[in-house]
């Protein structure tokens, strides 16, 4: 049996392309996979842990090897948990639309949180860092209103998929997909975009 946890960082719901998309990979895994599971965890509905003061002190405290105590002990759990919650899927799959040239804030957020040493990764003083999410796949969906490749740089710059697609790869994922849908603000054919996309989320979804 596989899982498929289909994370999504846009806050547009119904009305968001990458969401929607999402759904249609996840309905086709399903088709494919009659011992698939699939669960959604939304960025904005489900509040995430704050890595705030108390964690980085939790942070310290694990990596000198001190115990922990009080707010830090109670941050610390908090992040095992989404780190578990998130480790406990063998098949991932982002929802992603571009904002700002980058990604949304909550999607870093989610990264911030889950990215820590012997949980996600491990760190050695000579041979550096060891992504430990291996054996796991991806599908990363990106979305964007104006911005495309090949378009003069005054319609911004991609920092949304390079960014992302190499938090995957650190964090020990090597097989990894990704959708992109461009420019729909100026595409002459919106539907036709999005047609394409949906048909090779179908695609992907059957061999995930």
């Amino acid at each position: 049996m596989t899982r498929l946890l289909h994370i999504a960082a846009s806050p547009k719901g119904a009305d968001s392309e990458s969401r929607a998309i999402a759904e249609t990979l996840v309905e086709a895994y399903l088709d494919a996979h009659e011992d698939g599971t699939a669960d959604t965890f939304d960025l904005w509905k489900e509040p995430l842990p704050a890595f705030d003061a108390a964690a980085v002190a939790a942070q310290k405290a694990v990596l000198a090897g001190k115990p922990l105590e009080g707010a830090a002990h109670a941050a610390w759990q908090a992040v095992r948990r989404t780190f578990e919650r998130f480790d406990s899927y063998d098949r991932y799959v982002f929802s992603v639309p571009m904002w700002n040239s980058g990604i949304p804030y909550v999607l870093k957020h989610f990264i911030d949180v889950v990215s820590q040493s012997g949980m996600l990764f491990r760190l050695d003083r000579t041979s550096g860092y060891t992504g430990l999410l291996q054996g796991k796949k991806a599908v990363a969906i990106y979305t964007s209103g104006v911005y495309a490749p090949g378009m003069p740089e005054g319609f911004g710059s991609d920092f949304q998929s390079a960014t992302f697609n190499d938090w995957l790869r650190w964090a020990g994922i090597t097989e990894i997909a990704d959708i992109s849908v461009r420019a729909l603000r100026f595409a002459a054919d919106p539907d036709t975009l999005r047609r394409e996309a949906h048909a090779r989320a179908r695609e992907l979804g059957k061999t995930f």
